[in-house]
């Protein structure tokens, strides 16, 4: 009796834990669709399209916030604390450095006032910062904390631009605006990252012979990194090859059934945010119900754009796209798939698999040939070229992540997470123990 009340509690708050990250993804994408709502009817048009390039300059300059965040919290939720804070801040300060030297080029290239470049490399210090904090409370299972500290994220990289439309300022003065409440909100994320309760005591030295390296590394933070631009990269790539390669009107059709694509690609994901720090600790049972509901909730949003291909077109880009309402379940099924690809791309980047993200980079160069030289000038042929190149991809990362074994430990691990008094409560055979609940749902 007090097991099963154990874990209906335990499932009560992850499910509490969920709908709150839930909630906060939702706010956050509704702050970043406010976004171009109030730049169309604010800017002129020139004024809107820097803007516009800007930030897609900044979601891609975000990437390595994304990538120690996954980091962080796979090596935390494994070893438990560890001090981030140095790599963090080099992580955040060479990302910065970097869009800074590219400012001046950005600025010919993209015709941008170079004060609205240079204001990037700011804005990205402060985001990619932010996945300090988040990947700690993500890999502690805070998860609470980790929806309040997104919400507060969101309000810090989009307040300052909301505001700025607002009052009816320029591009620059937006992103400044953007860039202070950015900076603002990264004490407050550091406070709620703190830990609730000391940290456990550090294990006994070991011999150098036996000793393991437990530091969060830049490799590791690199690797995350990789994945991250992956990710991104194969989720954009038929877009781009739509834009290139289709007359205008049919480009346009293109980028409306893509919101299909991106509904069914995020609406899961924050079963991949709850399940990462046990997939790290190698439950294999946590991974098989992850991808479970993924591919659930993936066979939902595909059944129902099959059954409602008009209203999803209608809801999405207007009556103009209707003709093209029988795309939508292949559509949905693009992203249905590459929903499952990230969540075992996540696997692998937990679990320390090397190159975790090639046959993403392998498939969008497949991609890229199959559109250029065999597919069709048309929707459906670029569209045909994407479902193919995402099914590869879910087929291949599940091999991958489903044919290794499970090993046990070598010696040099149990010597760090075997206490040297064993008791009925020690991990077997120096094994991470996933926790039930999380350890802190404030």
């Amino acid at each position: 009796m007090t097991r099963t009340t154990g874990r209906e509690t335990g499932a009560v708050r992850l499910g509490a834990a969920g709908a709150a990250v839930t909630v906060a993804t939702m706010l956050t994408n509704a702050l970043a669709y406010l976004v171009p709502v109030l730049g169309a009817r604010r800017l002129a048009a020139a004024e809107l399209g820097a803007l516009a390039t800007a930030l897609a300059l900044a979601a891609i300059a975000a990437v390595p916030g994304f990538g120690l965040q996954i980091a962080v919290a796979a090596h935390r939720a494994r070893w438990g604390a560890t001090s981030a804070a140095r790599l963090a801040l080099r992580t955040a300060a060479l990302t910065a450095g970097v869009t800074a030297l590219a400012a001046p080029v950005l600025s010919a290239a993209l015709r941008l006032p170079v004060a609205l470049t240079l204001l990037l490399a700011a804005t990205t210090f402060a985001t990619v910062l932010a996945g300090r904090w988040l990947g700690e409370l993500q890999g502690d299972q805070r998860f609470l904390r980790l929806a309040a500290a997104m919400t507060v994220l969101a309000a810090g990289r989009y307040g300052g631009l909301v505001l700025g439309l607002a009052l009816g300022r320029g591009p620059v003065a937006c992103l400044l605006l953007a860039t202070l409440t950015g900076l603002a909100v990264l004490p407050l994320l550091a406070r709620l990252a703190r830990p609730a309760r000391p940290a456990a005591p550090a294990p006994p030295a070991v011999a150098p012979a036996t000793a393991v390296d437990r530091r969060l590394t830049a490799r590791h933070v690199m690797t995350a990194c990789g994945a991250s631009l992956a990710m991104l990269t194969i989720s954009y790539a038929d877009l781009i090859l739509a834009r290139q390669l289709l007359p205008d009107d049919a480009s346009g059709g293109y980028a409306v059934g893509s919101v299909l694509t991106k509904g069914a690609l995020w609406a899961p994901q924050v079963v991949t945010v709850l399940v990462l720090p046990r997939l790290a600790q190698g439950d294999r049972r946590a991974r098989v119900a992850a991808l479970g509901l993924i591919l659930a909730c993936g066979a939902v949003l595909v059944g129902a754009s099959a059954l409602a291909g008009e209203l999803a077109f209608r809801l999405a880009g207007g009556a103009d796209y209707l003709h093209l309402a029988g795309t939508a379940p292949l559509f949905a099924a693009v992203g249905a798939l590459y929903a499952v690809v990230f969540m075992l791309v996540n696997d692998r980047v937990a679990t320390g698999a090397r190159w975790p993200a090639a046959p993403l980079w392998a498939a969008t160069v497949g991609l890229a040939g199959a559109a250029l030289l065999v597919a069709p000038r048309t929707v459906e042929g670029v569209l045909s070229c994407a479902l193919a190149a995402a099914v590869a991809t879910a087929t291949v990362m599940a091999w991958l992540t489903f044919r290794r074994p499970h090993v046990r430990p070598s010696p040099d691990r149990r010597a760090l997470t075997e206490p040297s008094d064993p008791s009925p409560a020690a991990p077997a055979h120096g094994r991470p123990v996933p926790r039930d609940t999380p350890d802190d749902t404030r």
